[in-house]
């Protein structure tokens, strides 16, 4: 079954994968993977460290690798473990990140992907 809760968001989000980097603001630790979906209004990414909710996080993001990143921050919202299958102890996190810093010309960047996406 398909979750549900993505009907209920302000904004509509996009399986879409693109690179991504992100850091827990004041700490050098730099986790690089990809989006898992992602929306005007925030992202969701599969980190291996878990972060702790309502904190900053600095992010990159790489709509293309054609043009350079888009550099914001955002707030942790939820994060939800989960074990990787043959893995005893190792755990990824499902990380949810609400923009909270961003340019609104990067704003329209992410409307125009989504809507590129849902239109086609």
């Amino acid at each position: 079954m398909l979750w549900e809760g993505i009907d209920k968001r302000k904004f509509p989000r996009i399986n879409y994968r693109c690179r991504i980097r992100v850091s827990s603001r004041g700490k050098e630790e730099v986790f690089e993977t990809f989006t898992e979906n992602i929306g005007v209004g925030g992202i969701c990414v599969i980190l291996r460290k878990e972060f702790d909710l309502f904190k900053t996080a600095n992010l990159d993001l790489y709509l293309s690798e054609k043009e350079g990143p888009i550099s914001c921050q955002g707030t942790i919202v939820w994060v939800i473990r989960r074990k990787l299958l043959n893995k005893k102890d190792v755990n990824e996190y499902d990380v949810g990140i609400e923009f909270t810093d961003i340019a609104d010309k990067d704003k329209v960047k992410i409307a125009g992907v989504v809507n590129d996406v849902l239109t086609a």
